[in-house]
């Protein structure tokens, strides 16, 4: 996705979308504003829910990302999904602003089905393989905040909420899988930390979860086409693959509606419960419940970050996608 005005998640409900398998269920994505949080939301509302979506980035004042998409433009692609998309500016780092989020959730639907902790925020903090005493700990004590606080701080004051009806759902979204991340060194002391902290986050909700009738998952999306990606590649989503000139791994690459498919499908899965605790991949996922990216692919990223691209191969991705 290069831009709101010209991206996939524009338009149409999507050919393979689950249709109305969530109609009457009611969604929170925080952190909606782009990538990957916006094709979580659009497709759960291609699903036929209500989604409220959160973020800093609005029609009237922009965060320190100072980039076009908005928490409106998000909420209308809901609803030309097939959805119902409430765009409410909030500050996930701000204790009060998520509790009235979740009051207003509460006051109008009474009942919330899904929560997707995709807040992040930190792709301008962190500084790539510098070690923890040459990094700018300013800079990476504000990374942890806004990946590990701000999901603690919406989990404590939304989970009562989704509680009052079994069979919710939690999804901590993160970059790689429990095992890759386990095994592999992730850029930097802060981002291998914060990312690894949200890992454990859906394990440990699982565990408090789970006895109560609800479950929680940590998922990561692939090499993910972001609004960000493709404008630090030079391209756009119609035209990605001329960035594989200088970037042959890119072919890997997917949508972020690919993850928004994966966790609209554990949404609307009546056995939800046996991932309770688990690490999942959209990959991953696209294996047991058949979905596919937009372009009718299944991309298997982490499994061809180890088997081609970390083992020092050329790139092809023929049998990963």
């Amino acid at each position: 996705m290069a831009r709101t005005t010209d991206s996939p998640l524009d338009g149409q409900q999507p050919e393979g979308a689950q249709g109305g398998k969530l109609a009457g269920k009611v969604a929170l994505v925080a952190g909606a504003t782009r990538g990957a949080g916006r094709g979580i939301a659009v497709e759960l509302g291609a699903a036929g829910a209500t989604v409220y979506v959160t973020g800093r980035s609005t029609r009237q004042q922009r965060s320190e990302y100072d980039r076009p998409e908005t928490i409106e433009d998000t909420a209308d692609l809901v609803t030309a999904a097939g959805g119902h998309g409430i765009a409410v500016p909030t500050d996930h780092l701000d204790p009060m602003r998520v509790k009235a989020l979740v009051d207003r959730v509460a006051e109008e639907h009474g009942r919330l089905d899904v929560l997707v902790n995709d807040v992040w925020g930190g792709e301008h903090l962190f500084e790539w393989e510098s070690p923890v005493w040459e990094h700018d700990l300013d800079n990476g004590l504000r990374l942890l905040r806004l990946a590990v606080e701000t999901h603690a701080i919406t989990s404590h004051h939304a989970l009562p909420l989704l509680l009052r009806n079994p069979g919710g759902l939690v999804v901590e979204m993160t970059d790689g899988t429990a095992d890759y991340n386990r095994d592999n060194y992730r850029l930097s002391f802060f981002y291998d930390l914060a990312k690894s902290s949200v890992l454990r986050m859906g394990f440990a909700l699982g565990q408090e979860l789970g006895p109560r009738g609800a479950t929680a998952v940590a998922l990561t999306p692939g090499w993910l086409r972001s609004e960000m990606m493709l404008d630090n590649f030079g391209v756009r989503e119609e035209n990605w693959r001329d960035a594989l000139e200088r970037f042959p791994h890119f072919a890997i690459s997917e949508t972020p509606r690919y993850v928004g498919r994966a966790v609209t499908a554990l949404a609307a899965d009546p056995d939800v419960a046996r991932m309770n605790g688990g690490s999942f991949s959209s990959g991953g996922l696209a294996q047991v419940y058949g979905f596919t990216d937009l372009d009718g692919s299944r991309p298997d990223a982490w499994r061809y970050m180890v088997e081609v691209q970390d083992a020092g191969k050329p790139a092809d991705a023929a049998g990963y996608r």
